[in-house]
């Protein structure tokens, strides 16, 4: 319970500077960070060094959460958020690294998010393509 609440308080701290994302933007893209080290192989996620992340695979993995929680409204809510494009992603996790939130290797930079798909615009495309549930519209 206590790193929630240092988290949190790293996130107001943030937030109270610049004010960018909502607060709910940083515990999302941890949230997605989490749950796309879980999809990775065994043996990758055993090993530390391995299981870093590189931009393309959590912007893939904030992609794929998003779906899953918010289905259609998936661009409405990261509109919401402030959070339109993969550079917004990158710049919500080199603030939390920051901040000592996070973590990144020496070679990370924000180019690893900018060289990736706009957010709201791949969120609406697929959402487009499939109903609520996944699935073809009906």
């Amino acid at each position: 319970m206590a790193g929630e609440t240092a988290f949190w308080d790293a996130v107001d701290a943030l937030r109270a500077q610049r004010g960018r994302y909502a607060r709910e933007a940083y515990g999302f893209v941890v949230a997605a960070l989490g749950a796309t080290v879980q999809t990775l192989p065994a043996e990758r996620r055993a090993d530390t060094a391995a299981r870093h992340l590189t931009g393309q695979e959590l912007l893939a993995g904030v992609i794929g959460l998003a779906r899953r929680e918010f289905g259609p409204m998936a661009p409405t809510v990261f509109g919401e958020w402030g959070v339109r494009t993969s550079a917004d992603v990158g710049e919500i996790v080199f603030e939390l690294v920051g901040c000592g939130q996070l973590s990144a290797r020496p070679e990370d930079t924000l180019d690893d998010f900018r060289g990736g798909p706009d957010l709201l615009r791949e969120l609406a495309r697929d959402t487009a393509r499939t109903g609520p549930e996944g699935g073809r519209p009906s």
